[in-house]
């Protein structure tokens, strides 16, 4: 004698099952629908919910949702269903319009966009634009060739160091921390013979 509920009978029709199967075959099917198809098929086999899920290492009560969902709804019930939350509230445009500005533009008296210079420039958040730079993988704090300063006494600058780095006066020590050329190519640039 059955004990508990009567379970509505489950019926998949040849179609829905070859469509199931092969959301259990597919590598780009997500493991949710992936194992919710398998459910529906199992339970379509005539194994008991509580069987189904001592196989699949599930619930008795995921079993039976996915089971009953697929009974008033069809394969569509084993879809994702929209998740609850905030609308979205940046749009398109602004995605856009920080992108563009990040790879095309520079910041006045600076030589990158950070977070927050980009964030006052666009009128978003900084997690904003940080959540728009990691999507479309920008790093504009990082650059693939050299950026020469815009410092007007650069020229001075780099004759002092390197003359500190040449000709060290006595008794001084002088450390060279990264040095990006040798030193004959910084002689020759710096007009020293």
């Amino acid at each position: 004698m059955l004990r508990g509920r009567p379970k509505p009978q489950l019926l998949v029709s040849p179609e829905d099952r070859e469509h199931l199967r092969r959301w259990r075959r597919r590598r780009t099917t997500s493991n949710g629908l992936a194992r919710r198809a398998d459910i529906v098929l199992r339970c379509a086999d005539g194994i008991s919910n509580r069987e189904v899920a001592a196989q699949l290492r599930v619930s008795a009560a995921t079993v039976g949702k996915w089971r009953q969902r697929y009974i008033s709804r069809g394969l569509a019930g084993l879809l994702d269903e929209p998740r609850c939350g905030a609308p979205r509230r940046i749009t398109d445009e602004q995605v856009e319009q920080v992108v563009v500005r990040t790879l095309e533009t520079e910041p006045a008296n600076a030589t990158h966009w950070t977070t927050r210079s980009m964030a006052e420039a666009s009128g978003l958040s900084d997690t904003t634009v940080l959540r728009i730079w990691h999507a479309f993988g920008l790093q504009p704090h990082r650059s693939e060739s050299f950026k020469l300063s815009n410092d007007p006494q650069l020229v001075e600058k780099v004759r002092d160091i390197g003359g500190l780095y040449l000709h060290p006066p006595e008794a001084a020590l002088v450390l060279c921390v990264y040095e990006k050329s040798c030193a004959s190519d910084l002689k020759e640039w710096i007009g020293w013979e």
